[in-house]
This record gives C-alpha cells, sequence and structure tokens, in this order.
C-alpha cells in the first residue's frame, strides 16, 4: 500500500504540533515497521524544508531533518503534466490539487492529512491520520472487531 502524506502530517510530526503529534508520530513509526510505503512529493520537501528552518533557525539541522525524512519516506516527483492538470482541477487549491495529480500519477493508493475538506474532488481515497491508522490496526488484526449480530 502506497500513501501519500500531506505536508500538515509531516509537520505535524516534526513540529510536535499538538494535539496532531501523536498521530502523525504513530504514522511515522508505522513507516519505520514497513507496514506501508510513504510518500512525499519533491515539492513538500521545500515546504518542509522552509516551515523547519523557521523554527530551527539552522539549515545544517533542517537538512539533518530532511535527509531522515528521506530515508523513511519515498520521494515523488511532479511531473510538468501534473501541473497542467491541476490549472484545470475542481480542486479550489492549486497546491492541494497538484498533490492529488501527483498521487494519481505516482500509483498511490490513500492520500492522508487532516485538511480532508480541501481533498473532496481527489479521485483518491483521502483519509485522516486517525482513520489511517485505525486501517493498518484493522489489516494487522483482522478479528479486532467483534460482531455481535450471531
Amino acid at each position: 500500500m502506497r500513501i501519500l502524506l500531506d505536508t500538515c502530517v509531516i509537520m505535524d510530526a516534526v513540529q510536535n504540533r499538538a494535539p496532531f503529534a501523536a498521530g502523525a508520530k504513530k504514522i511515522f513509526r508505522k513507516a519505520a515497521m514497513n507496514r506501508f510505503i510513504g510518500c512525499i512529493t519533491a515539492k513538500a520537501s521545500t515546504d518542509i524544508y522552509y516551515l523547519t528552518h523557521r523554527c530551527t533557525h539552522s539549515d545544517k539541522d533542517t537538512r539533518v531533518i530532511l535527509t531522515k525524512l528521506f530515508a523513511l519516506f519515498d520521494v515523488l516527483d511532479t511531473a510538468a503534466l501534473d501541473c497542467k492538470k491541476a490549472v484545470s482541477s475542481s480542486v479550489a487549491d492549486y497546491e492541494d490539487a497538484v498533490m492529488i495529480e501527483t498521487a494519481v500519477s505516482n500509483g498511490i493508493d490513500y492520500i492522508v492529512t487532516r485538511n480532508a475538506k480541501d481533498y473532496k474532488a481527489s479521485p483518491i481515497p483521502v483519509l485522516s491520520s486517525d482513520t489511517f491508522l485505525q486501517m493498518l490496526e484493522q489489516e494487522q488484526n483482522p478479528f479486532s472487531q467483534t460482531d455481535d449480530s450471531d
């Protein structure tokens, strides 16, 4: 299963943003355990650098963080065609439209974000961090939910 993580999920973990950090960090741990293939876009990496550098005020420290992210997550290229398709997309936010088009062209199964409302027109299913973690748990323990209808 290939998952595209929205920048907000990455930043929740990196910057320890309450109350979202716990779920984002669990996703990082599950990626490290190879429970799924996690991805970010190349374009998101520049946003992550910028946002992280604003907190660290250190190019060196920020690059260390990016290096760790690149070891944990695949980086997807955004093609010119993705950008061109995003312009005519029904998704209101161009940046989100580019992410969706990148996900489509790279065969992503789910997009994980905490801004699902921005992705309503996505042809790829969009999940919150919590919903994605519940889905992973259900896959690991398919009999964990009981059915009381017997």
